[in-house]
């Protein structure tokens, strides 16, 4: 039977899910662009590789509750459907800080129960900030 998706209770697994981190892939030598956007714009922090995954490329990101790989892809094509719900506490201060860095969000007000809106990344990917109402 489905659960309410508004019910406040956690949906329970005798396994104790839970999310590490999301990967978004990006094209090679963007890795600049990437920190200019999820460091400077998003307010993440840089985490070190590992020495042998840092030989791939790429970058890895943390804030809060939420850690961002971005991985080289060869053949790189941008998320433009698929892409992660991000929480966010303080909706309003991300969007303004976002405008302040020239962005525009795009609000979505779809989603009973949550305000949102989507932004690409500096590669195209679709990313999705959203708040419970």
């Amino acid at each position: 039977m489905p659960v309410d998706r508004y019910d406040a209770a956690p949906a329970d697994t005798p396994f104790k899910l839970g999310l590490h981190h999301i990967l978004l892939a990006i094209p090679a030598g963007s890795e600049d662009e990437c920190r200019a956007f999820y460091v400077g714009v998003l307010g993440l922090t840089e985490v070190e590789k590992p020495a042998d995954l840092a030989a791939r490329g790429g970058l890895w990101v943390r804030g809060d509750n939420l850690e961002v790989h971005l991985g080289v892809e060869e053949d790189f094509t941008p998320q433009k459907k698929a892409h992660p719900g991000i929480l966010v506490q303080n909706l309003n201060d991300l969007a303004a800080r976002v405008e302040a860095h020239g962005l525009t969000p795009k609000w979505d007000d779809g989603f009973p129960g949550m305000r949102r809106f989507y932004l690409n990344d500096n590669n195209g990917n679709r990313l999705e900030f959203l708040s419970p109402q």
